[in-house]
């Protein structure tokens, strides 16, 4: 029977990568690249070959073999495996480069920022510190080809072939017989004599004043070239120069040049620096740093390279997220970080925690999650939102806080090209039907319709068909006037996707209503929208073969590139749309309940005002968007109007203090609105509604619907419609033609000799003559029943004293 030795090399469970090495220490060691056979996990893998003849050098690799194994520090080069055979000697370590190849690669690619030195150094001196304090070793070869650099960015001290014990024990420091070494050697090594006084960090701290000058100025040509430091900054000019004294005695401890360098304004004290060494603590940190920390990061990371991010900050963002509790403060670090990863890195990294954190109960974790959702939403397939996301969105609909259920009508817009069948045209519609028709929110019923009308070119057509006149028309009635104009405006946008008979029959009938409304921007935008609808019934009554051309849209599956106009809307909708509600309140909060009201008539002065009529929307029926009629929404939802004003949700900006002053917008309102009119001293304010005279788009169906410019200033004139002169005559010279029309007339009392007072004079004389009648009725039934009494008395007669009655 044949028995074959085995090959150790082959059986190794690393392997080098077939290319020249990439340097290393000066000696015979020679760094390769590598990887794990298992797993392709990259390492670097240091070969000594042994040669005849060359013990010595050979009992040195051993040793630094065996250092190497031994010591275990964050900032020395981390050992994994190693193999020891006749002919080789193979340890491998974590992927590395050598710090002379990495700061030539820096410089190619722009340069290296004194933050990343920084740091780097302050690596270096901390592994000095161990070895010297800690565990009184010299290192003495502390050099440019000792140092290395990891992805992270990070410098570890290796090349431990010539260290020794600082106690004596094991022999002095082991020969180099290397040219190239010999010259970091501090002066003092040329006196034989012994009578120079050192301490034993002298000549490692000498070899890292070598270093600073390398790091800096290049590769050092000769000792005298350390007097002139060349490009080292100021800041670390003093301590550089403590390092290369002449007296070794003076040299600090690496401990105490760590710390001289960390003092306000020295070379290590900077944000980098500090944000590392929190990093490296943050396992016994309390909960409320963390917090701060996390808060203040994001403003750091642009500074920061990206190496260090991605290697380092971002496996603690999902570290702190995993088993910190950190919350919704790590979402905006985490994403920043997350630019910089590959498609492929993002999928593995990022996706898996959002996922996980829609899940969350956390308000805040949600708000964060909606209102960034525009920079991770590219990375999450079809199936994903579908399944595992979409589920857990819909329930922003029906929360309490209006700042959810805003963020999550916007959401929609990035959401929806990825949503299947069922979730956009049955439950996503169901959702905003509900939205649009009972929110007592203005702005968000005003969201929803602007929402509606840029995803609706990706519902289907039979939803299409369903939906979208019946929601545009609805909002046309919303007492919210931008609502109303966001109603325009989705006619507008999807006008391709109507047939002739629905602009007809449908359409512009609802227009032709708005052309007496009370808001001249409402009115505005419906001409604009007659205007176009009825060049395009004109241009197809000349032409009727141009009817299929124009409807080519209306029966159409679902197409993201469908209509020219909706992409002009998209624009719009997604700037409108993420400061809409704060837009609309923080104009000025005195206004806040004209958003909800219809001005009233005002009556002359001295006669009692009638009570005012709440306007409802009146909704209109078609499939999910069949509803109640109003009153019963307003107190169904009014229940829940309150739950929310006791907490502060700090994303809706400015728009609490207003909530809280804002009446209902189906309730008591008016009265409040009615007190402002009648006021002879109120100063007429800007009105909220005259940011919205932005919107207004020239040109026609042809050129698509502009994009408005949110920094156009309003247009003059624009006024609220309670500071027109609805009754009088118009104090300005020109007036308004409309100025005596009313677009609610339900709201006005009748115009007949029938007021409201005689109305309730008759009522009052009703009630008292009913209450006298009653009166008379139970006095005779009070003397009748004591008639009957007496009668039964007086035939009785009187009983005596003792008698028996009998029956």
């Amino acid at each position: 029977m044949w028995f074959f030795a085995r090959d150790p090399v082959r059986d190794f469970p690393f392997e080098l990568i077939p290319e020249p090495p990439e340097g290393g220490p000066p000696g015979p060691w020679a760094l390769h690249r590598g990887r794990k056979k298992a797993t392709g996990c990259p390492v670097s893998i240091f070969v000594y070959d042994v040669k005849p003849g060359a013990e010595e050098q050979t009992q040195v690799a051993k040793a630094a073999f065996k250092r190497l194994k031994t010591l275990r520090h964050p900032n020395i080069l981390a050992y994994i495996d190693g193999l020891e055979t006749e002919k080789c000697l193979h340890v491998v370590t974590e992927a590395v480069t050598p710090l002379g190849i990495y700061l030539k690669a820096r410089v190619e690619a722009g340069g290296l920022k004194e933050l990343e030195i920084s740091w780097g150094l302050h690596q270096i001196v901390k592994a000095l510190s161990f070895l010297v304090n800690d565990c009184s070793l010299i290192h003495n070869n502390v050099c440019m080809a000792a140092v290395f650099v990891d992805r992270a960015g990070e410098w570890k001290l290796g090349g431990l072939d010539y260290m020794y014990s600082a106690q004596g024990n094991g022999g002095g420091p082991p020969r180099k017989g290397i040219p190239e070494l010999e010259q970091y050697d501090p002066p003092e090594l040329a006196d034989s004599s012994g009578r120079v006084v050192r301490e034993k960090w002298s000549a490692d701290m000498w070899r890292l004043g070598c270093l600073i000058w390398e790091v800096f100025n290049g590769p050092l040509p000769r000792a005298a070239a350390l007097r002139n430091p060349g490009k080292i900054p100021k800041s670390l000019v003093p301590h550089y120069c403590e390092l290369v004294g002449a007296n070794p005695k003076v040299r600090p401890n690496p401990a105490r040049f760590l710390q001289n360098c960390r003092a306000p304004g020295g070379f290590m004290s900077n944000r980098f620096v500090e944000t590392n060494l929190f990093l490296e603590e943050i396992q016994i940190k309390e909960p409320a740093e963390k917090q701060k920390f996390f808060q203040e990061l994001s403003k750091s990371l642009d500074a920061f390279p990206e190496d260090f991010c991605r290697h380092k900050v971002l496996p603690q963002l999902l570290t702190a997220f995993e088993f910190g509790n950190a919350g919704a403060v790590v979402l905006t670090p985490l994403f920043k970080v997350g630019k910089f990863l590959s498609a492929e890195e993002y999928q593995q990294k990022i996706i898996p925690v959002v996922i996980k954190m829609f899940s969350s109960t956390d308000r805040a974790m949600r708000i964060r999650l909606l209102q960034q959702m525009e920079q991770f939403i590219q990375y999450l397939d079809e199936p994903t939102v579908n399944t595992q996301i979409f589920p857990h969105v819909v329930h922003g609909f029906l929360d309490t806080n209006p700042a959810i259920r805003e963020q999550t009508v916007k959401s929609m817009l990035l959401l929806a090209p990825k949503l299947n069948e069922a979730n956009l045209n049955v439950e996503l519609m169901k959702h905003f039907a509900r939205l649009q028709a009972k929110d007592e929110q203005g702005p968000i019923r005003c969201n929803t319709t602007v929402c509606l009308g840029k995803i609706g070119l990706y519902l289907s057509a039979s939803t299409r068909h369903r939906v979208l006149t019946s929601a545009f028309s609805r909002a046309t009635k919303d007492p919210f006037a931008p609502s109303r104009v966001a109603g325009v405006l989705g006619f507008a946008a999807t006008h391709n996707l109507y047939s002739m008979n629905d602009c007809a029959h449908k359409i512009l009938p609802v227009l032709c209503g708005l052309t007496v409304d009370p808001e001249k921007s409402v009115r505005d935008q419906a001409f604009k929208a007659i205007r176009s609808f009825l060049s395009k019934l004109e241009s197809v009554s000349e032409d009727p073969t141009q009817l299929e051309e124009v409807e080519k849209d209306v029966h159409a599956a679902s197409s993201p590139g469908m209509g020219g106009a909706a992409a002009s809307w998209a624009g719009w909708a997604v700037t409108g749309v993420s400061s809409l509600t704060s837009k609309l309140i923080r104009v000025h909060p005195t206004t806040a309940p004209a958003e909800t009201n219809i001005p009233q008539r005002p009556t002359p002065e001295g006669v009692p005002a009638p009570a005012p009529t709440p306007v409802p929307a009146t909704p209109t029926t078609s499939g999910h968007w069949e509803t109640q009629e109003e009153d019963k929404d307003t107190a169904e939802d009014s229940s829940a109007a309150d739950r929310w004003d006791d907490e502060d949700w700090g994303s809706l900006e400015e728009a609490e203090s207003v909530l809280a002053q804002q009446d209902d917008w189906s309730t008591g309102g008016q009265v409040s609105r009615a007190s402002q009119v009648s006021n002879s001293d109120h100063k007429p304010s800007k009105s909220p509604e005259s940011d919205w005279s932005s919107w207004e788009a020239e040109g026609s169906w042809e050129q698509g619907w502009p994009e408005p410019s949110s920094q156009e200033p309003p247009l003059e004139g624009t006024r609220l419609a309670s500071e027109y002169n609805w009754g009088g005559p118009e104090s300005s010279d020109k007036g308004d033609p409309f100025a005596t029309l009313s677009a609610r007339p339900s709201t006005q009392p009748r115009p007949d000799s029938w007021g409201e007072d005689n109305w309730e004079g008759l009522e009052t004389e009703s009630r008292q003559a009913k209450a006298e009648l009653a009166r008379k009725k139970r006095e005779e039934r009070r003397r009748e029943m004591e008639a009957k009494r007496a009668e039964r008395k007086a035939a009785k007669g009187p009983m005596k004293l003792g008698a028996r009655k009998l029956d």
